[in-house]
């Protein structure tokens, strides 16, 4: 029955799923700053647009470092209390970000920012790791995604508006919206509203921030997936730029694809998801990449409308198929005591890829044009395909999927210190 109705199987996920799903939207939700960023350095402070650019090479370098550091802390301390602290402290660096004058003073702050706000994603990928069982995973990580793409598809809506009448107002409704998530997951694990009973993890240590780095499944699994997930940056990267320079679309035409994409994965992916969960990563991991180079791929044949729009529809249901699979993936091959090390260096993959993804395609685009870039970025992700269909061999496992130890469901209480030899703290 649940193959016949997809989303009747997030009944099943425990309450605590729907806490972090809640906590989620209300953060993305707010999420108003970092799309106007350069707007309001360039026209509220009156800098140059160099400056403004810098201000954001600046963020991308602390999110780039940020993972690891996230993912030692949340084996250390405890998952849930990096995500509590990320999004308190953020919140409160975002209320003080408007009343810096010095540029330098602006430059640390937001470095200082992108360390505590962008440590959230890996702590919280650990907090649903943590929460729910192997068979359970691709499901509940489609529900976090589509919390990330209800609130983004909110947040940079009202913000514009925002933005029209004071910049000040921007960031104090993001910064307060954080705060707001940070209590309600505070409150969340105090008042103990998950159901489902706790579980011991195995005796062990997190070790050092490089000790996951000698896990081979890890590696390989992040090597073959970073060419595709370059390619998925396109999105921000080369693809608007072909459709206006290159096809003659106006940015509202982007808007609208932008549009398309979020709105297919909100309404189709977690039914997507809960009916193939039951799929090998060994399948799932190569379709996807196949799906999102073919989408992009194809950009080289559309000419109008209708054309760009099937390309968005492809790419798209490779991204939900391909990306709630490779984090269930990562999670299913972590240790119990480096779950946070793994989502980290998981998370930082992703801010490596949208730092070179972007520039590269950008810099093909100009130099070789439409007919060099797409066609390359279909090679790109069929690399990346050939690789992740590898996984089971590299596993040792002829299936390619995780290990799937059974793992009880755990409350949201229960993640939220270290592991020891009596259990979670």
């Amino acid at each position: 029955m649940a193959r016949l109705n997809p989303w009747k199987g997030l009944a099943s996920l425990p309450r605590s799923v729907w806490v972090v799903f809640a906590v989620t939207l209300i953060n993305r939700a707010g999420t108003m700053v970092m799309p106007f960023l350069v707007l309001y350095l360039t026209r509220a402070m009156g800098m140059p647009a160099a400056r403004a650019g810098l201000a954001l090479t600046v963020y991308g370098i602390g999110a780039l470092i940020t993972g690891p550091l996230s993912g030692r802390l949340s084996d250390r301390v405890g998952a849930l209390r990096v995500a509590e602290v990320s999004l308190l402290v953020s919140g409160v660096v975002v209320l003080f970000l408007p009343f810096l004058k010095s540029f330098e003073a602006i430059l640390v702050v937001t470095f200082l920012w992108a360390l505590t706000g962008e440590s959230f994603r890996p702590a919280v990928m650990t907090v649903v790791t943590d929460l729910v069982a192997a068979p359970q995973r691709k499901p509940a990580f489609a529900l976090i995604r589509l919390a990330i793409n209800l609130g983004m598809s909110l947040g940079p809506a009202v913000g514009g508006f925002l933005a029209m009448r004071s910049f000040t107002a921007l960031f104090l409704v993001d910064g307060l919206t954080s705060i707001a998530a940070g209590v309600v997951l505070l409150a969340a694990r105090r008042r103990r509203m998950a159901t489902g009973q706790h579980v011991s993890a195995p005796v062990g240590t997190a070790g050092s921030i490089l000790s996951s780095l000698g896990d081979m499944r890890l590696l390989y699994f992040l090597a073959a997936f970073l060419p595709v997930l370059m390619v998925f940056f396109q999105s921000q990267g080369a693809m608007p730029l072909h459709l206006v320079h290159h096809l003659g679309m106006s940015e509202a035409v982007y808007g609208l694809m932008f549009s398309l994409n979020t709105v297919m994965i909100i309404l189709i992916e977690v039914p997507l998801t809960a009916a193939t969960s039951h799929w090998p990563h060994r399948l799932s991991l190569p379709l996807g990449a196949v799906l999102t180079g073919a989408g992009f791929g194809a950009m080289a044949f559309a000419r109008g409308y209708d054309g760009v729009a099937l390309t968005v529809v492809v790419w798209t249901f490779g991204e939900m198929i391909l990306l709630p699979t490779a984090t269930a993936y990562v999670a299913e091959i972590a240790p119990p005591s480096r779950r946070g090390q793994y989502m980290g260096f998981y998370s930082m993959t992703f801010s490596l890829a949208f730092t070179l993804g972007p520039w590269l395609g950008a810099a093909v685009l100009a130099s070789g044009g439409p007919g060099v870039l797409w066609p390359g970025t279909f090679a790109l992700a069929l690399l990346s395909a050939l690789l992740l269909a590898r996984i089971g061999r590299v596993n040792g496992r002829p299936d390619g999927r995780g290990t799937g130890s059974g793992e009880s469901e755990r409350g949201i209480d229960s993640v939220s210190g270290p592991v020891s030899a009596g259990g979670p703290v």
